[in-house]
């Protein structure tokens, strides 16, 4: 059941995902709505993306530097005008250990977020350990950074965000009504042509299969706003006990 609809725009948020575009399908009209009102959105990205292509040919060095190119251009997109930070954790072998959690908090600290968004950790049958892995660190990284006690070395003040919401997620309790920033949202996601094969399932110039894409995130946006009588809207799970 659905018990909270639209979070007053926050002052900063603060995205943190897998790879690059995940946080686009996640989140992505949210985020554009919320620049567009003044806040300052910043994305993080756990890993280096270098295994999202099918072509066992790939040069994957090369594809690291245009994933990179192709988040900045997305978060361009949203109207982010906040930090893009990449952590190069190697594609499917991001874990969720100390190491990476002193990251993770340690720009919850820098970059001091009143909302932080994320993978939902506890999603059913999730396959990709990487979205598994990376939902975690939200959680125990937002932990991290609240409590002053932990990871003392980052000499960095602590930080308690306002809310949480965890996108992909099974129990869906917030809605956030994005009608009028569906074209942000697709227009980030296209930014990210190196997964049009393997994520979107585009192959080459085919504009049909480009508009079916846009079609299906388009389902999706009209299902979850359905919920709270809207147009369209993107689903999370709200926590805000933090």
């Amino acid at each position: 059941m659905i018990v909270s609809t639209d979070l007053p725009v926050p002052e900063r948020a603060l995205a943190i995902a897998a790879h690059p575009d995940d946080i686009e399908f996640g989140a992505g009209a949210t985020l554009a709505k919320w620049a567009a009102a003044g806040c300052e959105v910043s994305l993080l990205v756990c890993t280096d993306g270098s295994k999202g292509t099918w072509d066992a040919s790939a040069d994957t060095d090369r594809l690291v530097v245009t994933r990179q190119d192709e988040q900045r251009a997305a978060a361009q997109a949203l109207g982010a005008t906040g930090e893009v930070v990449f952590l190069g954790w190697t594609d499917g072998e991001l874990d969720s250990s100390l190491r990476q959690r002193a990251q993770v908090a340690s720009w919850i600290r820098r970059l001091r977020p009143n909302v932080l968004l994320g993978h939902d950790p506890w999603k059913r049958y999730r396959l990709h350990p990487d979205h598994r892995h990376a939902g975690l660190l939200v959680v125990e990284g937002l932990v991290a950074a609240r409590d002053p006690h932990f990871f003392p070395e980052l000499a960095l003040a602590h930080h308690r965000p306002d809310e949480l919401l965890l996108f992909e997620a099974d129990e869906v309790d917030h809605i956030e009504a994005v009608t009028g920033f569906e074209g942000h949202k697709l227009r980030a996601l296209q930014a990210h042509q190196s997964q049009f094969e393997s994520t979107m399932f585009v192959t080459g110039d085919d504009a049909s299969q480009l508009e079916a894409f846009r079609q299906r995130e388009m389902e999706r946006m009209i299902a979850a706003g359905e919920l709270i009588g809207a147009p369209l809207g993107e689903a999370f799970k709200r926590i805000s006990d933090l």
